[in-house]
């Protein structure tokens, strides 16, 4: 047993949640962000200014979301440059058969294929062949072996969460707005969470609902102690900065929760609010507005399907209500009651920026 350890130890595999339910799905993210959604954004700016080569470029980058994700979790489990660059064919393989839940398949696979990568890593003179064949051997065997019923399991969940929503959008409004609100701010991906379940129509609406409560919430109520450079960096970057304050007054999470648990309903049952663009979109709330893009790019969409006419007045009221004025509002007023009833203290709220 010693020595296993020893052995996982020198390869550096550490066996842990953080390692790879944060580290890895936080990076996961961040490839989805730089393939799926940068192509995205530019598509649609393409399409909008009518120039050809954006939409071309965009789709290059789309086209690329499987081995973003493997590389980008590759570089969050600390893999040598071998394995590194050998996980983009696993990627492609699990993001491919692991169909609308292609996201979880690239995690799951990507995750035993690195960590065996590096296992063998160097073990041998002729490592340069050794350890790419093992990884990529190992992310295609298990792709073919695992990722379509990783990926029809992630969409029944999903098409679950999305049939619950629609059947009762009152209570899933809550319920979704609200959980995924607080993945946001968590050091865990919200968005890593809806691209893998393929989290679009009026759970996506929701979910945008709740990241939306969390970024601005946060971004509004500390902005007494943080100023503009707090209200930039946590309203259009991330509320998760707040993470360290609420693990000293987890108090200070309650405003923007509270507000989640209005706006979510309010999204599915007043405006009918729906994520029809990149389900990871759902989870970017108003991080640099991917998820109002989102929003935006599933209208266009609908419109190209002939499923809806055109964009009205009333969309734009509900998109730009949910996602900057209520709770910006909201979140004000009930952080106004707590700071009266002394539950958030001056300087509760403050950022080392």
């Amino acid at each position: 047993m010693e020595k296993c350890k020893e052995f996982l130890r020198r390869k550096n595999i550490i066996i842990s949640a953080k390692r790879y339910l944060i580290d890895a799905m936080g990076a996961m993210a961040q490839g989805l962000f730089a393939s799926l959604l940068i192509g995205t954004i530019i598509g649609t700016l393409g399409t909008q200014l009518g120039i050809e080569l954006l939409v071309t470029i965009g789709g290059y980058a789309k086209a690329a979301v499987g081995p973003a994700m493997a590389v980008a979790i590759g570089y969050a489990l600390q893999a040598p440059p071998l394995v590194l660059f050998s996980l983009a064919a696993c990627g492609a393989a699990a993001n491919e058969l692991g169909g609308a839940g292609g996201p979880l398949a690239v995690l799951i696979v990507t995750i035993f294929a690195a960590e065996l990568g590096k296992a063998v890593s160097k073990e041998t003179k002729i490592d340069i062949l050794v350890t790419p064949f093992v990884t990529v051997c190992v992310g295609a065997a298990l792709s073919m072996w695992w990722a379509p019923a990783i990926g029809t399991a992630a969409s029944t969940l999903g098409g679950a969460i999305m049939w619950a929503t629609e059947l009762q959008p009152l209570f899933m409004g809550i319920l979704v707005s609200v959980l995924v609100g607080i993945a946001l701010t968590l050091p865990i991906s919200s968005a890593a969470i809806c691209a893998a379940l393929g989290l679009v129509g009026l759970a996506g609406g929701a979910a945008l609902a709740g990241c939306s409560a969390q970024m601005v919430g946060f971004a509004v109520l500390s902005f007494r102690e943080n100023g503009w450079g707090g209200l930039v960096a946590q309203g259009v970057g991330t509320s998760m900065l707040q993470m360290g304050n609420i693990v000293k007054n987890p108090r200070i999470w309650l405003p923007v929760i509270l507000t989640s648990a209005v706006t979510g309903p309010l999204a599915t049952c007043v405006f009918g609010l729906e994520m029809n663009g990149a389900a990871i979109s759902s989870g970017m709330g108003t991080c640099g507005f991917v998820g109002q893009i989102g929003v935006y790019t599933g209208w266009l969409s609908e419109i190209a399907a002939g499923s809806r006419a055109g964009i009205g007045a009333m969309d734009w009221i509900g998109l730009i209500l949910i996602s900057f004025v209520l709770p910006a509002a909201l979140t004000l007023l009930f952080g106004a009651f707590f700071r009266r009833i002394g539950w958030i203290r001056e300087n509760d709220l403050k950022l080392e920026l």
